[in-house]
């Protein structure tokens, strides 16, 4: 099995292909790199590429929590990914808590670029282990439909996932293994960065809109106690399928608001599974269940 850096044909191989690319990988594997490096030969190749970024823990289009669509059209773009084209709210950067929302957020984006790019791109979480991780990446493939994935592994952490693959899917899987000069990136370098990143979505100055119970999905259940719903974080949606970005709750002498720079556009609400301290940017995550209805899910 090569690595990355032997195969320098991998790139030129894959950009040839066109169609749809998923990258596969635990953390610290190289997916985002050989990403860039997929777009920057695509771009030289002339080719229009939509890059779809559903790493949502570490997210290189938008914010944390949300899948992101960046369309590179030239190197300027590769510049400016984290601006993003489209976003789809997932409400968690930990996709096992919440795989059908992280599943069809990919899916849908890989479906707008499907209909207009010669190659799409698709970088996944690092969850690729345990029941979770089979799952995720078992729909993943099925709704998205890759015409190739690439599996990139330090050892044989990925063989259960790649070969689950083979089995139910015609999808071709290259299996290829981590550039030994891949530095890791520690975990509390990755907290910062998501910290930033959160910082940096949710920047004054931020509107106080009053909300209505009304607005949100999953809808409200009667009698709830909207205290409950203080610091909640929320994608910000126009209506379309659309989010615009994040929003945060409050909930202050009976009255329920949002926080936001992306008010502009707005239609509705999408309650995500985590709080946000706005003084220090840091999450934590909550029970969507336990908070709706006291139960456990």
């Amino acid at each position: 099995m090569p690595t990355m850096s032997e195969n320098e044909h991998l790139v030129e191989d894959l950009v040839a292909r066109r169609g749809v690319i998923m990258l596969m990988g635990a953390p610290d594997t190289g997916k985002t790199t050989l990403a860039r490096q997929i777009l920057a030969a695509a771009v030289d190749a002339g080719l229009t590429t939509a890059y779809v970024d559903a790493d949502v823990g570490q997210s290189t289009v938008g914010p944390p929590g949300c899948a992101g669509l960046a369309w590179v059209r030239s190197p300027s773009d590769l510049a400016t990914l984290d601006s993003g084209d489209e976003l789809r709210f997932v409400g968690s950067t930990n996709p096992s808590r919440l795989v059908l929302q992280m599943v069809l957020a990919t899916a849908t984006l890989v479906e707008v670029a499907r209909n207009s790019a010669d190659l799409v791109v698709i970088d996944t979480t690092g969850t690729v282990s345990g029941v979770t991780g089979q799952t995720l990446k078992y729909h993943k493939v099925e709704l998205c439909r890759p015409d190739v994935v690439v599996g990139i592994q330090r050892g044989s952490e990925l063989e259960p996932v790649i070969g689950m693959l083979k089995r139910f899917f015609s999808t071709e899987v290259i299996d290829v293994t981590v550039d030994s000069d891949l530095v890791p990136v520690s975990a509390d370098l990755r907290t910062q960065r998501r910290v930033d990143q959160l910082a940096a979505a949710l920047a004054p100055p931020l509107e106080s809109w009053r909300v209505r119970p009304t607005v949100f999905a999953p809808t409200l259940p009667a009698g709830l106690d909207l205290a409950r719903l203080d610091d909640m974080l929320v994608g910000v949606q126009d209506g379309q399928g659309r989010c615009l970005g994040l929003g945060v709750l409050t909930y202050d002498d009976g009255v329920l608001r949002v926080l936001t720079n992306k008010g502009e556009g707005m239609k509705g609400l999408r309650l995500g599974s985590l709080r946000v301290d706005l003084s220090t940017y840091r999450t934590s995550p909550v029970n969507l269940r336990e908070v709706m209805f006291g139960l456990e899910s």
